[in-house]
């Protein structure tokens, strides 16, 4: 399991490189996605869930564009164990889901795809494509799946360079509130 201060350092370490495709870093399209939920008022939990959605990206390496090289780095399950026990589900499900989230929003929205990025529409392919009728209504039963649509929108609008947004250690202090011990 992970610590709010290994996640920091994660950040610290790995936070420099290139979202894929996008012109801004893992440490800015985290903190956009945090700040664009902050903004609509969203509770620590999914703040929290926000900053940390594409953790798996930092934990396990692909290089640049994984995409690019047919490669579905399934990071929104990669950072689950090392977060279990440190955040409550409400986190958890909400990383857990943001891609099918997107699956999802592709079948329910006209024009969704037509927004992503050509980075996001290679990785909806390699990821299972639009869901069908019955593959989406199943996933909006799913615990968390509301939180993980609300994730999902701001995470696509989360890709704006030279965006001001708060520091991590503010939205860190959101995720030491959420957080499931005190000693974290």
């Amino acid at each position: 399991m992970l610590t709010l201060e290994d996640i920091e350092l994660l950040f610290s370490r790995h936070g420099s490189a290139q979202y894929s495709g996008e012109p801004v870093t893992q440490l800015e399209h985290a903190l956009q996605t945090a700040h664009l939920a902050e903004q609509s008022e969203a509770s620590d939990e999914l703040v929290t869930a926000c900053l940390l959605h594409d953790l798996g990206h930092l934990l396990n390496e692909q290089g640049e564009t994984p995409t690019l090289r047919g490669i579905d780095d399934t990071h929104q399950y990669y950072a689950l164990p090392f977060l279990r026990g440190l955040f409550p589900s409400a986190v958890l499900d909400a990383i857990k889901l943001h891609v099918d989230a997107k699956r999802y929003l592709c079948r329910a929205n006209e024009g969704y795809w037509a927004r992503l990025s050509d980075d996001s529409k290679r990785s909806l392919e390699l990821q299972g494509g639009t869901f069908d009728a019955a593959q989406a209504s199943g996933f909006l039963a799913l615990p968390g799946a509301r939180d993980a649509v609300m994730l999902r929108q701001w995470d696509d609008l989360a890709k704006q360079a030279d965006l001001h947004t708060p520091s991590l250690a503010h939205f860190m202090a959101r995720a030491a509130r959420c957080a499931c011990t005190a000693t974290a």
